[in-house]
């Protein structure tokens, strides 16, 4: 449920090769600047722009002008990189992902066909074939007491042994607007997440994650 294979398509991004021999997604989080700054080289000049040290930027690709493009970076065809989007660097944003208005990017790979549209924070995350954020959703990538991230898995955790780990979104996950993401939270494939949830833990393939609260309605006096 928490492996590589059982989350995402790999044939469904640029940076298939990072993943192979991964038990775990979260294994590639301190490997991808060093995979981009070895494939993006390798790229294709007739496809992809070099318009900065460390930047490659699919020809096919729509950035606008207001939009910050931090090294290392891969932007791969037919992405769209919206007004204000912050991307930091070490991140590899995969075929006709959608990166929007103050959506923050930090070491993070998004497969292709990723959208995180509206006031979205991914950092030290990886978000298989077409997963959704909803607008303000965070990935909360640094526990407060700063300790390394597990990943907890039913009554057992995984020790990943890093202080920074986001969320792992399977392919076609959907996130509701402005939820949290705890770090080390894996999310499976088919997935629906509530509004205004917060999540913690594995959340199991093809469920739906309802974070319910009590409402109290009194007189007003």
């Amino acid at each position: 449920m928490i492996a590589t294979d059982s989350l995402l398509d790999k044939s469904k991004t640029i940076a298939a090769a990072l993943f192979e021999g991964r038990a775990y997604p979260w294994e590639v989080i301190p490997e991808i600047k060093d995979f981009i700054l070895s494939l993006g080289p390798t790229l294709p000049a007739d496809l992809f722009d070099n318009p900065a040290q460390g930047v490659w930027i699919a020809r096919s690709a729509s950035v606008a002008p207001t939009a910050y493009i931090g090294a290392p970076c891969i932007i791969d065809e037919g992405a769209e990189i919206r007004h204000c989007a912050y991307i930091r660097g070490g991140a590899v944003i995969g075929k006709r992902c959608v990166v929007g208005n103050s959506t923050e990017i930090k070491n993070a790979v998004l497969f292709d066909e990723v959208q995180v549209p509206h006031f979205n924070y991914v950092g030290d995350s990886v978000f298989g074939y077409k997963a959704h954020m909803g607008a303000g959703c965070i990935a909360s990538n640094v526990k407060g007491d700063r300790t390394p991230v597990s990943v907890k898995n039913g009554g057992g955790r995984i020790d990943t042994g890093l202080k920074k780990l986001g969320a792992i979104l399977g392919d076609y996950a959907e996130i509701g607007c402005n939820s949290v993401l705890s770090p080390g939270c894996v999310v499976g494939r088919n997935t629906t997440v509530y509004p205004m949830s917060f999540v913690r833990g594995v959340i199991p393939e093809n469920s739906v994650y309802k974070n319910k609260s009590i409402a109290e309605l009194v007189k007003k006096y």
